[in-house]
This record gives structure tokens, C-alpha cells and sequence, in this order.
């Protein structure tokens, strides 16, 4: 898939727990497993919005595109 997820760099850069960032924003602890793994099809805007609040980050800072190689 192109686009990337690096949810986990940001909570290691935050040392913060997975648990910790579910708690901070409302959603179970196996979403955000789940978020990190990158095997999501898509992220509603709103937890896209609390998880940065939560990392005080951008939503760059989580999601990076690739170009796939042929």
C-alpha cells in the first residue's frame, strides 16, 4: 500500500504506550494496534484530529506516501 502509517515512530519519539494514546483518545487499545500495523482502509478525520492533539503532531508526521515499485 502507498500510504504509510508511522503511528508507532511517533508514539516512540513520545514515549508513549499504545494503551496510553487509546485511553487519551477514546478508541480500544486494538484500533490503534491496528492503526500502527497499517492495516486500516481508512481513518476518520476526527481520531485523525485527537490522535494528533494527543501526540502533539501533524497529520504528516503519521502518514507518508510511497509510490509503489512496479
Amino acid at each position: 500500500m502507498p500510504i504509510i502509517v508511522n503511528l508507532d515512530v511517533m508514539l516512540a519519539r513520545r514515549k508513549m504506550r499504545s494503551r496510553e494514546l487509546a485511553e487519551k483518545i477514546g478508541i480500544a487499545e486494538q484500533n490503534v494496534s491496528l492503526l500502527k500495523s497499517g492495516k486500516v482502509k481508512g481513518v476518520r478525520f476526527e481520531t485523525l484530529e485527537k490522535i494528533c492533539q494527543a501526540l502533539d503532531c501533524q497529520p504528516g508526521d503519521l502518514l507518508e506516501f510511497r509510490e509503489e515499485e512496479a
